[in-house]
C-alpha cells in the first residue's frame, strides 16, 4: 500500500470516533441493550443502515456489542453490567424505561442514548432541552397519543361501549390521561397490567369474558414486541383494536396511531452519530417524532365485520385494502 494513503487512511479512521474515549488502535464500540430476542432484528437493521450512511461503518471505524434480554426485564440490570465491562464508549437501548434505567444504573459516565415512552415524565431526563447527566434519547409523547388512539378507536368502533386497554406498568403512567378521555366519551375502561407475553394471555383473556367491544393497546416496548401475538388474539376474538405504531397496521393490525418506528430509530443513530462526533449527551436535547400517521387496515376490518365510518377514512393517511 502507498505510504501516503495508509497515513490518510489511519488519520480518518482515528478522526471518526475521538470524543467517546476510546483508545488508540480500538475501534469506539456501541453497546446495544436490547429487551427483545435476537432474532428481531427490526431496529438493528434499521440503525446499522442510519449510521452506515452518516459514515459509520461497522468493523472499520466503529463496532457493535449486544445483549439480548430475551423479553426478560430482570436481565437487562447484569446485561448493563455486562456492557460497562467490555468497555463500551456508548449505550443504547430502545428498550424503554427498564432498559435506560439499567444503563443508568450502570454507569454515570458512559453515554446512553434511549427510546422510550415518556423521557421526561419516566424522569429519566432533567428536561427535554437540558437532559442532563449522561442520558438523551428519543421521548414519543406517549401520555398525549394513548389518550388520542382512545378517541380514534370509540370513532373506528362506536358501539363498543366498554372498552379494554392493556397497561404496561414498567413504563411511563398514560393511563390517567386515558382514563380522562374515556370519561369524555362516555365509554367504560377494562383495565389489565401486563409485564409478560402469558400475562397478556390472561389479561385478554379476562376482557373477552367481561365483553369487551375494542382494546385499546398503550405504548410499551413490551407489548410492541408481543404485537403479533396480540393480533393473532384480536382476531380470533374479532375484536377490533388499536396500536402504537402504524407499522403494526400495515402487518394485520387494525388501527395504528402514532409515529413511524423507523423514525424513531433514525433519530436515535442520529443522537449517536453526534455523541461519536463529541457531543455530550447532557448538551443534546431529547428529540421528537415530528409526523403521525393514522393506518387502517380494511381487510382485517372485514375480517372482524366491522365497517369504518367514512369521516375516520377520511383522516387516515394509509387504508390497506
Amino acid at each position: 500500500m502507498d505510504r501516503r494513503a495508509f497515513i490518510a487512511g489511519t488519520v480518518a479512521l482515528l478522526a471518526a470516533a475521538p470524543a467517546v474515549g476510546a483508545q488508540p488502535g480500538r475501534l469506539p464500540a456501541v453497546g446495544m441493550l436490547m429487551g427483545g430476542a435476537k432474532a428481531n432484528g427490526g431496529f438493528i437493521d434499521t440503525f446499522r443502515r442510519e449510521m452506515q450512511a452518516l459514515g459509520w461503518e461497522e468493523g472499520r471505524n466503529v463496532r457493535y456489542v449486544f445483549a439480548w434480554a430475551e423479553g426478560r426485564n430482570d436481565r437487562l440490570a447484569a446485561l448493563a453490567a455486562e456492557l460497562v465491562a467490555q468497555p463500551v464508549d456508548v449505550f443504547v437501548s430502545p428498550a424503554g424505561d427498564p432498559g435506560i434505567r439499567a444503563a443508568q444504573r450502570a454507569t454515570s459516565a458512559i453515554p446512553i442514548v434511549g427510546l422510550a415512552d415518556d423521557m421526561v415524565g419516566s424522569a429519566l431526563v432533567a428536561s427535554m432541552a437540558r437532559p442532563g447527566a449522561n442520558t438523551t434519547g428519543v421521548s414519543i409523547l406517549a401520555s398525549e397519543l394513548d389518550a388520542k388512539r382512545l378517541a380514534l378507536l370509540h370513532e373506528a368502533a362506536p358501539k363498543a361501549r366498554l372498552v379494554g386497554v392493556l397497561v404496561d406498568p414498567t413504563t411511563v403512567a398514560t393511563l390517567p390521561q386515558v382514563e380522562k378521555a374515556a370519561r369524555d366519551l362516555g365509554i367504560q375502561l377494562v383495565t389489565r397490567p401486563v409485564k409478560a407475553r402469558d400475562e397478556v394471555g390472561r389479561a385478554l383473556d379476562g376482557m373477552i369474558a367481561a365483553r369487551v367491544g375494542a382494546v385499546n393497546v398503550l405504548a410499551s416496548p413490551v407489548l410492541n414486541r408481543l404485537h403479533r401475538f396480540i393480533m393473532d388474539r384480536m382476531r380470533q376474538a374479532r375484536l377490533p383494536a388499536i396500536y402504537q405504531w402504524p407499522e403494526v397496521a400495515e402487518e394485520g393490525g387494525l388501527l395504528a396511531y402514532g409515529p413511524r418506528l423507523v423514525g424513531a430509530y433514525r433519530q436515535v443513530a442520529g443522537l449517536v452519530d453526534k455523541i461519536l462526533r463529541g457531543a455530550k449527551p447532557a448538551d443534546l436535547p431529547v428529540e421528537q417524532p415530528t409526523k403521525f400517521e393514522l393506518v387502517i387496515n380494511l381487510n382485517t376490518a372485514k375480517a372482524l365485520g366491522l365497517t369504518i365510518p367514512p369521516a375516520v377514512l377520511a383522516r387516515a393517511d394509509e387504508v390497506i385494502q
